[in-house]
């Protein structure tokens, strides 16, 4: 995927310690694809950030444009909440 990060993103990923290189891994392959509002998409892996923490990786991305805009990049423990079983 082709991508561009807004300068939200690049400013929260500075902020978050979250590494271009994670980021783009789950780009490229991630585990789930959830809509979100506003016909975003939400890219996102289960990734251990060292320690056995498994942490839900997301980022929020505009892709009906080329390149898609990564609007924001995110981690966290909640991963029930934004798993998608269905």
């Amino acid at each position: 995927m082709n991508y561009r990060l807004s300068h939200h993103a690049q400013q929260t990923m500075q902020q978050r310690r979250i590494s271009s290189a994670l980021l783009d891994s789950v780009l490229q392959q991630p585990q789930q694809i959830v809509p979100e509002p506003g016909g975003r998409k939400a890219y996102q892996s289960q990734l251990d950030f060292g320690g056995g923490n498994v942490f839900l990786l997301r980022a929020i991305v505009v892709d009906d444009v080329d390149p898609a805009i990564v609007v924001t990049v995110y981690r966290t423990k909640k991963i029930s909440k934004y798993w998608s079983t269905s």
